[in-house]
């Protein structure tokens, strides 16, 4: 009997570690290409109301652990937010990381100057809640950057 209660201890134990780790995952470059690329696939073939809407979901297809999508306008104004609703609307473009980067600005620029790039600041990230070193990957679409990044 204890050899039971010893297994099924383990087992528990294994599951609370798995389920925490996943809670904590981090994305990769490779997930915020694959994902940014998904959604402007999606975008293409839906139209950006659509597309806008579902980046902007709770339960959006264009979230995993903590990678999610962001679509601006190239004048700075946020169209779409995977993470926080309340940006929706507004414009960034003035908005500076803690070291003073105007990311969005720079942002724009990359956009309309490169059209895919990745670019680097600091941002909180929405699972540990601390700002940290980020990576987005971005792809221009139209009249608008389709952006997805990875902490560090």
């Amino acid at each position: 009997m204890k050899t039971i209660h010893n297994v099924l201890g383990a087992c528990a134990a294994a599951a609370l570690l798995l389920t925490s780790a996943s809670a904590f995952a981090k994305a990769t470059p490779e997930d915020a290409t694959a994902m940014v690329k998904k959604g402007v696939a999606f975008m293409k073939a839906n139209g950006k109301d659509k597309g806008h809407a579902e980046v902007s979901n709770k339960e959006s297809q264009f979230k995993k652990d903590d990678l999610y999508l962001v679509v601006y306008g190239l004048d700075g104004t946020v169209r779409a937010h995977g993470a926080n609703e309340k940006m929706i609307g507004k414009n960034l473009i003035e908005l500076k990381d803690i070291d003073g980067k105007l990311f969005v600005k720079e942002r724009v620029d990359l956009a309309q100057s490169k059209g895919t790039f990745w670019q680097d600041y600091k941002f909180t990230n929405p699972v540990t809640k601390k700002i940290e070193p980020k990576a987005m990957y971005c792809e221009k679409l139209d009249d608008a950057v389709v952006c997805g990044g990875v902490y560090k």
